[in-house]
C-alpha cells in the first residue's frame, strides 16, 4: 500500500468514527444507583471482572488473589486540589470560582509555589454578577485572619483568567486548602464534607494539579497495595491532572462534534523503561491512566517520524499516525529523549479521545469505575470490549453494583479482536 493510499484510508477511517452516535451509548441510571457517599472501607467495594465475554463477581480487596506475578500496574498520583472558592462582593453577591489550571506561572508546581500572587484559567458561576472589581474571601491560616482577592482579568472562551493575591505568609497551595473546598462531583448533589477531603483523593495522591479525582484508584487501600507488592506485582506511578473536560457531557450528537479538553501529564523517565519491558502486561488504573499510556505511545512514534513536538497529542491525531512500530520501539525512541537532554521527567499534553474502533496499543486491562451515560469514558470502555459493554453495564445494573466516582468497580480485560 503506497503512502498516500494508507494516508486517505486514514483519513476515510476518522471521518468515519467522528460520525460515532452518542445516543447509541447511553442506558438508563436510576438516581438511586448512584453512590452519593463512599463505603466506610476503599477495599469493601464490589469489584466486577470481565474477561472475554465471561463476567465474574467478586470484593475489590481480593484484587491481590486476583493478579498474576509479573503484571504491572499503572496509577495516577495526581492530587485533587481544593478549587472551589466562594467570593463575596460588597454588594454581598457571592461567587463562585473554579480554578482549572495554572496561567502564569503555567507549571503546576510553581503556581502552586508561589507567594503574594498567581493567574488562574477557572469557570465562574454567577459571572453577569461580576463583570469588574475585585472580589474577596476571608480565611484563617496559622491563627490569624488574612484575606484571598480575586480580580477578573481576560475572558478566554467559556474560561476566565483570574489574577489571585494574598497577604498570608504562605503559598498558593496552603492558601487553597484554608478557603477552597474539595470539587466533589456535581451529580452528587450535595455539598462537600469533611469527610470527602480524605475519600476523594487516593491514598498515594502526591501531585497537585487535579480537579476531579481518578477515582478508579479510590478503591486502593494501603493494605491492598502492600499485598500486591509481595506478590511480585510492579507498581508504577504517572501523572495527569485531570480537568473539567471529566464534568463536560457530550452535548453534540455525534462525538465528532466533542471537544476534549487538554490534559497535562507528566511521565518518568524509569516508567518509560518499565513499559519497555512489560509488554502485554500493563494494567491501567483508570481512565486517566489509559489517556496517559495510550498517549505516550503515539508520542514515540511522533519522535520516530522526527516530529519536534512529539510532546504534545491532538484530539483525533492517534488516527492519523502508523500503527505498525510495537510498544519497545516506541518508548525507545522516548528513552532516547530522556538520554538526548539527560532529564528524568518528561512534561506533556494530550487531548487524545478513545472510542470504539481505537486499537489498544499499551494496556492489556484497566480497572475502572461504572460511568455516566453518553460519556466520553463509556466510549473508551466500549473501544476496550466492543459491544460487550451493554452486557457488563447491564450485569452491574441487575446485581446492585454502585456507580460512578464514588461507586464499585470494574476490571476490564482488553478484548483481543480489540487490541
Amino acid at each position: 500500500m503506497t503512502k498516500k493510499i494508507a494516508i486517505e484510508n486514514s483519513r476515510e477511517m476518522v471521518e468515519k468514527l467522528k460520525e460515532i452516535r452518542i445516543e447509541d451509548y447511553t442506558y438508563d441510571l436510576p438516581d438511586e444507583r448512584i453512590a452519593k457517599f463512599p463505603l466506610e472501607n476503599r477495599e469493601a467495594s464490589k469489584l466486577l471482572i470481565y474477561d472475554e465475554g465471561r463476567i465474574d463477581e467478586r470484593h475489590f480487596y481480593e484484587v491481590p488473589e486476583i493478579l498474576d506475578a509479573g503484571k504491572m500496574l499503572v496509577f495516577n498520583n495526581t492530587k485533587v486540589i481544593y478549587a472551589r472558592i466562594l467570593f463575596q462582593k460588597v454588594t454581598g453577591a457571592m461567587i463562585e470560582v473554579f480554578c482549572l489550571e495554572p496561567y502564569r506561572p503555567s507549571d503546576y508546581v510553581q503556581s502552586f509555589a508561589a507567594y503574594g500572587k498567581c493567574e488562574w484559567k477557572c469557570m465562574v458561576g454567577n459571572l453577569k454578577k461580576w463583570k469588574e472589581g475585585t472580589i474577596f474571601c476571608h480565611y484563617r491560616f496559622e491563627g490569624k485572619e488574612y484575606q484571598l482577592a480575586a480580580t477578573r482579568k481576560l475572558r478566554e472562551e467559556n474560561d476566565v483568567i483570574v489574577e489571585f493575591t494574598w497577604d498570608a505568609p504562605a503559598s498558593f497551595s496552603e492558601v487553597l486548602e484554608c478557603c477552597g473546598r474539595i470539587p466533589i462531583p456535581p451529580y452528587l448533589n450535595r455539598e462537600s464534607e469533611e469527610d470527602d477531603k480524605i475519600r476523594y483523593q487516593t491514598v498515594y495522591s502526591k501531585n497537585e494539579g487535579s480537579v476531579a479525582a481518578p477515582t478508579a484508584g479510590l478503591h486502593f487501600s494501603v493494605p491492598v497495595l502492600k499485598a500486591l507488592r509481595e506478590k511480585g506485582i510492579t507498581i508504577e506511578e504517572l501523572t495527569l491532572h485531570v480537568g473539567a473536560g471529566t464534568f463536560r457531557p457530550v452535548k453534540s450528537e455525534t462525538i465528532g462534534g466533542h471537544d476534549m479538553h487538554t490534559e497535562h501529564i507528566s511521565v518518568r523517565r524509569e516508567v518509560v523503561e518499565h513499559l519497555c519491558t512489560h509488554p502485554e502486561n500493563i494494567i491501567a488504573v483508570g481512565t486517566t491512566s489509559v489517556r496517559t499510556l495510550e498517549s505516550l505511545y503515539w508520542m514515540g512514534v511522533k519522535r520516530i517520524l522526527g516530529d519536534e513536538d512529539f510532546s504534545s497529542l491532538g484530539q483525533w491525531e492517534a488516527y492519523d499516525l502508523p500503527s505498525g512500530y510495537s510498544l519497545k520501539e516506541s518508548m525507545t525512541a522516548l528513552l532516547g529523549w530522556f538520554d538526548e537532554r539527560d532529564v528524568e521527567l518528561l512534561k506533556a499534553k494530550t487531548t487524545i479521545i478513545i472510542v470504539p474502533g481505537y486499537s489498544y496499543r499499551v494496556i492489556t486491562a484497566m480497572f475502572t469505575n461504572f460511568h455516566q451515560p453518553q460519556s466520553t469514558l463509556l466510549l473508551l470502555v466500549a473501544a476496550a470490549i466492543g459491544e460487550d459493554w451493554h452486557k457488563v453495564y447491564d450485569y452491574a445494573l441487575a446485581h446492585d453494583f454502585r456507580f460512578l466516582s464514588y461507586g464499585d468497580s470494574s476490571f476490564l480485560k482488553v478484548r483481543k479482536d480489540k487490541k
